[in-house]
């Protein structure tokens, strides 16, 4: 082996071989736990046994199980990854450093989104090689999803994906150092589903002292099922495939069979007396809590930790425009729409209403759509982590608005993601049909909103006053126009 060519680390658990590039070293497949398989992917995750020789880390993990996403005319394929690539070993991370060596940097560990059911640290808008550049050592993991990780299941642990999280952080907590990051300077950040995990972080107390800051891009710390919606969704994929909802019943059944039976959960009403749909029906998995994480932040390590979080103008867009739904959509389907979501929809929609009295029935279902999923949650976390914190949360709005799909897509949901990797100038963003549109990425955006994520990474501020509940400061990222 030519150790000038081929970076080579030790780790408490074996030897590994990595890749040496331009903007430092990256080692993949790298697994914090030991494969779940079988009744095993409704257990906790236990230790990855040690191995003997060196580790081939120079290519990636397979992935969760998973199924396809489409996003009509949008391509997603940067976001979601190749989809499912069979293999036992993909509770595993990615560590993309400058250099493994004692040199005890920031440390950025990545949770990614896609709805709990699809995702992985393969997808191309996870490229940590602009961390690496500016001196951070970016983890990227993998995590159970869908019925594996979601599923609430008598004699299965619940919240599976969460619990895989927090393997990863531990596994980080004793690793990173051997790859030059601090484990004593984590910060944990997430988008999405990803981000609704972080928050969850912050509110479970196994999680004290395994970071010290977190990100939550376009979460909700409102987004957990209550125990009778989360039976519901048991008793749907139990029903279609023809078992008791039940982890003995569930663990001979093979995952390619688990991911047949997910569209029979399309439309699945989770409304009860107590608790309307979190997720709008986009999803049907998610935390399941007995209170929601923005209310519950005493439990945990909430407040010692350094808070960056924030949604974007126009999240909602994701979910309407590739279909064309954003155009088509009518008054009656949004006032139907706001009544299945909202607890006031009449008092929500005068509001909508009132702030953008020029707006179309589409453009205020995404209001909606944004607001139920993404930022009510978010408001209500930041406040609740302000008054705990003392000062340590800051707040963004994200508004520039993508020119994809005959300038339509605006700032949606993702949007934000290329800047913050430091990516919105490559091809593959590009074009009526790429995320962020034919024209060229705002100058100065990208270098502006990554800069602010490793600034907080390394001093607890990205650069802008502290949020105040009662002056509450947002950081507009972006502006409202486009390219």
């Amino acid at each position: 082996m030519d150790r000038q060519t081929d970076p080579y680390v030790e780790t408490p658990a074996g030897a590994v071989r990595g890749l040496r590039g331009r903007s430092g070293e990256r080692y993949r497949g790298l697994p914090y736990a030991a494969p779940p398989t079988g009744a095993g992917r409704f257990a906790p995750p236990t230790p990855h046994p040690r191995w003997s020789g060196v580790r081939d880390g120079t290519r990636p993990s397979p992935t969760a199980p998973q199924p396809a996403r489409d996003f009509g005319r949008l391509d997603m394929a940067p976001y979601f990854g190749p989809g499912w690539v069979p293999g036992e070993e993909y509770l595993a991370v990615d560590v993309h450093t400058p250099a493994a060596d004692d040199g005890r940097r920031p440390v950025m560990v990545f949770v990614h989104g896609g709805g709990f059911v699809t995702g992985s640290n393969r997808a191309a808008l996870y490229d940590g090689s602009a961390f690496a550049r500016d001196g951070v050592v970016l983890v990227t993991v993998n995590y159970r999803l869908g019925i594996p990780g979601f599923l609430d299941l008598p004699g299965a642990v619940p919240n599976r994906g969460l619990l895989d999280v927090l393997a990863a952080l531990g596994w980080v907590r004793e690793t990173i150092a051997a790859f030059g990051g601090d484990p004593e300077n984590v910060t944990v950040f997430g988008q999405s589903a990803g981000a609704t995990l972080v928050g969850a972080l912050l509110a479970t107390p196994q999680a004290k002292g395994l970071f010290r800051r977190a990100i939550i891009q376009s979460g909700n710390g409102t987004g957990a099922f209550t125990a009778e919606q989360a039976q519901r969704v048991s008793a749907a994929v139990a029903a279609a495939l023809g078992v008791e909802p039940t982890a003995e019943a569930f663990a001979p059944i093979r995952d390619g069979r688990l991911l047949e039976v997910l569209p029979a959960l399309a439309g699945l009403d989770l409304r009860t007396p107590a608790a309307r749909d979190p997720l709008a029906g986009l999803s049907p998995f998610s935390l399941v809590l007995p209170v929601q994480p923005a209310d519950a932040l005493a439990d945990g390590p909430a407040a010692d930790i350094d808070l960056l979080i924030g949604t974007n103008t126009q999240e909602g867009h994701l979910y309407l425009v590739p279909q064309g739904v954003l155009e088509s959509t009518t008054q009656a389907e949004v006032r139907a729409f706001a009544a299945r979501v909202l607890a006031d929809p009449q008092r929500v929609l005068a509001a909508h209403r009132a702030a953008r009295p020029d707006a179309t029935p589409g453009e205020l279902r995404s209001a909606v759509l944004g607001e139920v999923l993404f930022e009510a949650g978010t408001t209500r976390m930041a406040r609740a982590h302000a008054r705990i914190s003392g000062g340590r949360t800051h707040r963004y709005s994200f508004g520039y608005r993508s020119t994809a799909l005959d300038g339509r897509l605006g700032a949606a949901h993702t949007v934000e993601l290329p800047f913050v990797f430091d990516l919105a100038d490559e091809p593959w963003l590009h074009g009526d049909t790429g995320l962020l549109g034919p024209a060229p990425a705002p100058a100065g955006l990208a270098a502006q909103m990554h800069g602010a994520w490793v600034a907080f990474a390394r001093t607890g501020s990205p650069g802008w006053a502290a949020y105040d509940p009662q002056r509450p400061t947002v950081e507009v990222l972006g502006g409202g126009g486009t390219g």
